[in-house]
């Protein structure tokens, strides 16, 4: 009887020490990320807008119900392990592109961005983090807004890339302005985010070596 006491005390102090371990187990790591904290506080404040049917100023429920889709689906990428976007370019120039800032360690998050340049016919490595793309101010920019919509944009500025997203870039043949595949993008203009905006022209871009980390052809 003694025994079986003794054994029904293990059993419990071993059940009891698997749920202290996971209780006091490490957040995932996607918690960490600046990027992911911004996105889940700006979806928090869509939904709320969302509920209470009053979007914010300029956009209608429709454009705000897009939105909000367009987040979750970025959330989802990032809890499920997928916290890096890809760039390809089919522009028939260099690319300058964002990623990641050298020297950081593999588990480390900044919202900083470094500047490298992407070949023409070039697609940026899986899990390599392409944060954004930048255009010259003598380049074109044809974005597609929420409503699907084409806006034309002037160069010297930054288009962010979302995790989990592949942008496709294109120069469009009649227009000459380069296009992308996706809508509702972030643009950011210099002093809207604290990146290195150059004020170059593509001649310059194209003069650069290609130094992003691309897949094998």
């Amino acid at each position: 009887m003694k025994s079986l006491k003794y054994i029904l005390m293990i059993a419990i102090c071993c059940i009891s020490l698997f749920f202290a371990e996971s209780a006091l187990a490490d957040p995932p790591r996607y918690t960490k990320n600046p990027d992911y904290i911004a996105l889940t506080k700006q979806l928090n404040q869509l939904e709320t807008a969302q509920a209470t049917q009053t979007p914010p100023e300029g956009y209608t429920l429709e454009q705000l119900d897009q939105i909000i889709s367009d987040l979750e689906l970025q959330k989802l990428a990032f809890e499920s392990g997928i916290d890096w976007g890809q760039c390809s370019n089919q522009t028939g120039k260099t690319l300058a592109i964002y990623g990641p800032e050298p020297n950081l360690e593999e588990d480390d998050y900044s919202e900083g961005a470094a500047l490298y340049f992407l070949g023409d016919n070039q697609t940026t490595k899986n899990k390599w983090n392409c944060k954004g793309i930048y255009f010259p101010v003598d380049v074109k920019v044809a974005a597609l807004g929420l409503d699907g919509q084409s806006q034309e944009l002037t160069g010297g500025i930054v288009i962010k890339v979302a995790n989990g997203t592949k942008l496709v870039l294109r120069t469009n043949p009649d227009t000459g302005a380069i296009e992308f595949n996706q809508g509702g993008t972030q643009i950011f203009k210099p002093g809207e985010i604290n990146w290195f905006i150059p004020n170059v022209s593509q001649a310059v871009v194209d003069a650069r070596v290609t130094n992003a980390p691309a897949k094998k052809a």
